[in-house]
C-alpha cells in the first residue's frame, strides 16, 4: 500500500509524497503520523503529528507545503510589518486564526500564516478587510511570536474594554478575586506574560503596581526592560490568577507571600518561583522563571577560556579540599557549581548539596533545601550530610563562622566541598575566610581554589559590526597582548528587533581562577592582604576579572562597556 493512500486528502496526500521523495521522510513514518492524527479526538493536523513525532523539522513541512502550495515562505525575523496593515485585522481574529498581517501592496494585503490548510481565514479576511488577500507561508512559531509582539497593546486594550464591568466591581470589592481571577481575558493576559518572558529569555516578570499605573519589567540578560502593560485596574485581578496558580492565600494581602509554578510552555517545562510583596500602591509580583532546558550545559558553555577552563577542571578532580565560587548575586556562581557537579558526577560518587533555595533539580545528586522554620540551616543541614556518607558535598553559601568551620573541617576529613562567598574578587575569600574566624592555618590546608565571576552581555551576532574603539582602550589591549592588529578595531550590536535594539543577545561568564599553592600558602599564613594575595596570583599567570572581560572584547564576544558596567578598571592592576 502506498504510504499516501491512508489520506484521502489529495493535499495532504502531495506533501507526504514530497517529502518522502526528498528524504525527510520514510513511508512508516508517514502511516504513523496519520495515525495518530486518527486517533486523537479533536483531530489533530497531520502537520503538527509529523513534528512531534520527531519525523519531521517544522522547516522540513514549511518547506513541503510551499513546494506543493506554491506559495512563498517568508522570515518574519527579518520582514518588514506595516502597523497600518495590523489595523486592519482585528486582535482576536489575528490570534484565533494565526495570521499576521504584514502590509499591503497596490491594494492586496499580505498575510503571512502559521496554517494554510485554514481555507476559512483567506475569505475572513477578505470579508473583514474589504480587500484582496495575498497569502504567505511562515513559521507557525514566528507567526504566533509577531502576533504577541505587535498586537500586545491592542490586546490589551479590549481586554480592558470587554472586562469593564468585573473590573470596576474589583475596585470597589475585591472580596470574591477568585470569580475575577477566572475571568477569560486576565487568564490570557497573565498567561501572555508568561508566554512572552520565556521567548525573551527572560529570568524574571516584575509586576509592580505605581501610583496611577501598572508597570511590567522582563529582566533579560540581567538587565530590566519595559514591556506593554495592562491599566492598573487590572491589577487585583492579575495578582488573585497569579496566586491560584500558585497556590497561595489569596484573600491575604498585607503579607508577603511566595509559591511556585510549575508550567508547560512552548514545549518546554518552566518552574516559577512567585514572590509577592505589599506595598503602598498595591502588591507588586516577581516571577523568577527557571527554564528546565537551560540546564542542558557543561562547563565548556559557561564562556571560560581555554587555560581558565583547563586549571578549573584540574581543580573539581582533586579528591577533596574547598573550592569556592565568588562574586554577587546573580552573577552565576550557583550554576557554575552546578556545572561542575555535573561534570564530576559519576554512580561510585555519593554528592550531597544543601542549597537556598533548590532552583535546578540535578540528576543522580541528593538535593536539600534550608529551612529555617523548623531548624534547618546551611550548618546544621551540613552537620546532617556528613553523617550520610557523601563523597563530595555543595554548601550553597557560607554565611556564617559555623558554616565555614564545619566545610573546613569536611574538607580536611577527605571531603570535596564547594560553596559560594559574596566577595568582589577570588583573593578576597580567602581573606573573608580569616575575618569569618577561621584560622589562616585551617584555610591554607583546606582551600584549593577559588573562581570568581560575573555575567557579560554577548554582541547581538545579527547586527555585530566594527568600530574605533578609544585610544585608550586600544593601548591597554595593546599592552596586554590581546591584540596584535596595529588598525584598532573593535565590534559592538548596532541594535536589531532580534535583540530587542539592545546590541546584545544573551550572556556568558567572565571569570577569575585562583589556584592555590605554597606560595599562595605562606602568603595566607602570614595573614597577607587580599592585594598581596592578587599580586602573587598575577605573578603567577592568574587573569583578573578586568582582564578576563578586556580579553572578550578584543575576541569580539562583548563589549568595553559591559565589562565596565561589572567590574573595575582598577581589579586590573
Amino acid at each position: 500500500m502506498a504510504a499516501a493512500s491512508l489520506v484521502t486528502d489529495p493535499l495532504s496526500q502531495a506533501v507526504g509524497e514530497w517529502l518522502i521523495q526528498q528524504g525527510k521522510l520514510t513511508p512508516e513514518q508517514w502511516r504513523e503520523a496519520i495515525a495518530s492524527t486518527a486517533r486523537v479526538n479533536g483531530g489533530k493536523q497531520w502537520t503538527e503529528a509529523l513534528v512531534e513525532l520527531g519525523y519531521c523539522s517544522e522547516d522540513d513541512v514549511l518547506h513541503a507545503l510551499s513546494a506543493v502550495l506554491q506559495l512563498p515562505l517568508v522570515n518574519l525575523r527579518e520582514e518588514p510589518i506595516d502597523p497600518d496593515a495590523l489595523a486592519l485585522v482585528p486582535a482576536e481574529m489575528a490570534f484565533r486564526h494565526q495570521v499576521l498581517p504584514l502590509r499591503k501592496e497596490n491594494g492586496v494585503l499580505i498575510v503571512a500564516v502559521a496554517d494554510p490548510l485554514n481555507v476559512e481565514a483567506e475569505s475572513l479576511l477578505r470579508f473583514v478587510t474589504g480587500l484582496s488577500v495575498r497569502i504567505v507561508l511562515a513559521k507557525p512559531s514566528e507567526v504566533r511570536t509577531q502576533l504577541e509582539q505587535h498586537y500586545m497593546r491592542r490586546v490589551i486594550a479590549e481586554a480592558e474594554t470587554e472586562d469593564i464591568e468585573v473590573i470596576r466591581e474589583a475596585e470597589e470589592d475585591i472580596g470574591d478575586p477568585t470569580r475575577l481571577a477566572r475571568e477569560a481575558l486576565v487568564i490570557r493576559l497573565v498567561n501572555m506574560l508568561i508566554r512572552n518572558a520565556v521567548r525573551e529569555r527572560a529570568s524574571d516578570i516584575h509586576i509592580e503596581p505605581l501610583e496611577r499605573e501598572l508597570r511590567v519589567r522582563y529582566r533579560v540578560d540581567g538587565v530590566l526592560h519595559e514591556v506593554p502593560a495592562p491599566a492598573k485596574r487590572l491589577h487585583p485581578a492579575i495578582v488573585s490568577r497569579i496566586k491560584i496558580m500558585a497556590n497561595l492565600d489569596i484573600t491575604e494581602r498585607r503579607k508577603p507571600q511566595d509559591g511556585r509554578i510549575k508550567v508547560r510552555i512552548l514545549g518546554r517545562e518552566v518552574d516559577i518561583r512567585v514572590s509577592i510583596l505589599p506595598t503602598v500602591f498595591g502588591e507588586s509580583v516577581v516571577m523568577r522563571l527557571l527554564d528546565k532546558a537551560a540546564m542542558n550545559f557543561t562547563l565548556k558553555d559557561l564562556g571560560m577560556l581555554p587555560d581558565d577552563l583547563a586549571k578549573f577542571e584540574g581543580l573539581i578532580k582533586i579528591p577533596y579540599g574547598i573550592i569556592l565560587a565568588t562574586g554577587p548575586t546573580g552573577s552565576g556562581k550557583t550554576t557554575t557549581l552546578h556545572a561542575a557537579l555535573k561534570r564530576i558526577y559519576s554512580p561510585e560518587r555519593k554528592i550531597i548539596t544543601i542549597e537556598d533555595p533548590v532552583e535546578y533539580q540535578l540528576e543522580g545528586v541528593t538535593q536539600i533545601q534550608v529551612n529555617p522554620a523548623v531548624g534547618l540551616t546551611f550548618a546544621t543541614g551540613l552537620r546532617s550530610i556528613l553523617r550520610h556518607d557523601p563523597d563530595v558535598v555543595m554548601v550553597g553559601e557560607i554565611r556564617d563562622h559555623e558554616t565555614a568551620e564545619i566545610a573546613i573541617h569536611s574538607a580536611l576529613t577527605g571531603h570535596l566541598v564547594f560553596s559560594t562567598l559574596h566577595t568582589n574578587d577570588a583573593p578576597g575569600a580567602i581573606t573573608r575566610l580569616i575575618e569569618m574566624g577561621i584560622e589562616p592555618f585551617l584555610v591554607a590546608s583546606s582551600v584549593e581554589g577559588v573562581l570568581a565571576q560575573r555575567l557579560v552581555r554577548r554582541i547581538c551576532q545579527r547586527c555585530k559590526e566594527p568600530y574605533r574603539p578609544s585610544d585608550a582602550v586600544w593601548e591597554y589591549l595593546v599592552a596586554q597582548g590581546f591584540v596584535q592588529s596595529d588598525e584598532p578595531v573593535l565590534w559592538r550590536g548596532r541594535g536589531c528587533p532580534e535583540c530587542r535594539f539592545s546590541g546584545y543577545s544573551g550572556r556568558t561568564g567572565i571569570f577569575e581562577v585562583l589556584v592555590m599553592d605554597d606560595d599562595l600558602r605562606d602568603l595566607v599564613l602570614r595573614k597577607a592582604s587580599s592585594h598581596e594575595i592578587r599580586q602573587a596570583a598575577m605573578e603567577k599567570g592568574m587573569r583578573t576579572l578586568y582582564q578576563d572581560g578586556m580579553l572578550k572584547t578584543a575576541l569580539g564576544i562583548t563589549t568595553v562597556e559591559e565589562v565596565e558596567r561589572v567590574t573595575h578598571a582598577a581589579e586590573a592592576d
